[in-house]
């Protein structure tokens, strides 16, 4: 399991173990705040380096090593 803290995301970069859409390489570009501050985060956006393509994931996913590996690997 990655250990990821969802307050230090934004910026942090990633590698997705099977490519998505052609690509691999993935920067946090930004943290969904939710609606009530006073609740936790949920969703982060993500955005390919190469095709700057951005997709919104649920953080969480981030932990799975069968899925992410955290740095540009």
């Amino acid at each position: 399991m990655n250990a990821v803290h969802p307050k230090k995301l934004l910026l942090s970069k990633w590698t997705a173990v099977r490519p998505l859409a052609r690509d691999k390489h993935f920067l946090v570009a930004r943290v969904i705040l939710p609606e009530p501050p006073a609740t936790r985060i949920d969703e982060v956006d993500i955005e390919a380096v190469h095709s700057r393509t951005s997709r919104r994931i649920a953080w969480r996913e981030l932990r799975d090593e069968t899925l992410w590996r955290q740095g540009w690997v």
